[in-house]
C-alpha cells in the first residue's frame, strides 16, 4: 500500500477527476470520496514523506502546501476517514489537527468542497486554508 503524491497545483484536477468518476459509477450518491486535511506543523518533513504514503492505499492521493496535507480518498466515508486519521496520529504519536469533507454531502463540485473544508477547518482549528483558493484561482486564470 502506498498513497500517491501529487503537486499541490494538481489538487483541483484530482478532486475534479474523483467527482467525474463518482458521477459515472456511483448511482446511489452516497459518500463517494472524502477529503482529509491534516496540519503536520511541528513534524519533520522527512518523517512525513517517509512514513505517510505507506499508510494509505494506492488509490489515495496526497497533496501538500507547506505543513498542510490534503488526502483524496476514493470510496471512503467519514467513518473510514476517522480510522485513517487515528492511524496517522498513532504513526506520529501526536494529535493531528484535521478536518474532513465528503462528496457529495459537503459539496457538489470542487469549489463547494473546498469552501466546506475551509469553513470547517477555520471553525474547529482556527486555521485559514486560503491556499485552496489560490489553486482554484490558478485554473480560472
Amino acid at each position: 500500500m502506498a498513497g500517491v503524491a501529487f503537486s499541490f497545483d494538481s489538487f483541483k484536477p484530482l478532486v475534479d477527476l474523483n467527482i467525474g468518476i463518482a458521477k459515472r459509477l456511483d448511482e446511489n450518491r452516497s459518500e463517494s470520496f472524502t477529503l482529509l486535511f491534516c496540519d503536520f506543523s511541528g513534524i519533520a518533513t522527512n518523517l512525513i514523506d517517509t512514513n505517510l504514503p505507506n499508510l494509505l492505499r494506492t488509490s489515495d492521493s496526497i497533496v501538500h502546501c507547506e505543513d498542510y496535507y490534503f488526502f483524496v480518498m476514493p470510496y471512503t466515508d467519514r467513518y473510514g476517514c476517522a480510522i485513517v486519521k487515528k492511524m496517522i496520529e498513532e504513526l506520529f504519536a501526536a494529535p493531528i489537527p484535521s478536518s474532513t469533507v465528503c462528496y457529495p454531502v459537503n459539496g457538489e463540485n470542487t469549489t463547494e468542497l473546498f469552501d466546506s473544508l475551509h469553513v470547517e477547518t477555520k471553525k474547529n482549528h482556527v486555521i485559514d486554508l486560503e491556499c485552496l483558493y489560490e489553486v482554484l484561482d490558478k485554473e480560472i486564470s
